[in-house]
């Protein structure tokens, strides 16, 4: 506690004063004491107690927004790297594709090796998808309009000899960058899904390659097309 000892009129405003006797003068001081005790225990818990409140109403909706940022990610790196295996496979005047690990959640380019043995060669790094968001159909049971006639992941890739790998998605592209099926047609139905907080996503490809991406909220909620 501060003690400041001053006249009436000169006492600062917000504190209280406390009359002192003078034998000196026949003036009356007086003690002007600063109180410095601070917040009381009932203060410092009734803000503690609001701050929690307003922290448990915005920790949800900012923990959602965040994994509806990272699925959305996702989502545009899937069709960045379908348009990066077309046009490998374009530039390479070879096969190409993008091959998916449905258990690992992970994807990468491959291009055909036509030269010594031939095989599939993978380019570039191994992605994959962020904590929370999986290769899967979220319980949707119907393709974006103008699509695939049957909602389904993108059929099962190939070892070089031509034997089908089990939990696995590919999307292949021939040497003019059309996606194409096993026998070498070209595809429309072609599309691979994600689905985690911020609800599923596709990416469809046409005859054509044109890659589109969809977004819808799961269940029976309509597909929107976001790209």
């Amino acid at each position: 506690m501060t003690i400041q000892t001053c006249w009436i009129a000169h006492c600062p405003r917000g504190i209280r004063v406390q009359e002192v006797k003078s034998d000196v003068t026949i003036f009356d001081s007086l003690t002007c004491v600063r109180d410095q005790r601070g917040f009381s225990m009932v203060e410092v818990l009734a803000v503690a107690a609001v701050a929690i409140t307003a922290a448990a109403a915005v920790v949800p909706v900012t923990l959602n927004t965040i994994a509806s940022f990272r699925i959305n990610g996702d989502a545009h790196a899937i069709g960045n790297h379908l348009a990066n295996a077309k046009m490998r496979a374009a530039a390479n005047f070879t096969s190409s594709r993008l091959y998916v690990d449905l258990n690992a959640n992970s994807y990468h380019t491959e291009v055909w090796r036509k030269s010594g043995t031939p095989g599939w060669v993978t380019e570039g790094g191994i992605e994959t998808l962020a904590h929370g968001d999986a290769f899967s159909l979220g319980g949707v049971t119907a393709p974006p309009a103008g699509t695939q006639v049957t909602l389904a992941q993108a059929p099962p890739c190939s070892d070089d000899l031509g034997n089908m790998i089990s939990n696995t998605a590919c999307v292949v592209f021939n040497s003019r960058g059309i996606p194409i099926d096993a026998t070498g047609a070209a595809t429309a139905s072609d599309a691979l899904y994600i689905t985690g907080t911020g609800g599923v996503y596709g990416t469809t490809l046409s005859a054509t390659s044109r890659v589109q991406l969809w977004w819808t909220a799961g269940g029976n909620a309509g597909w929107t097309r976001k790209q």
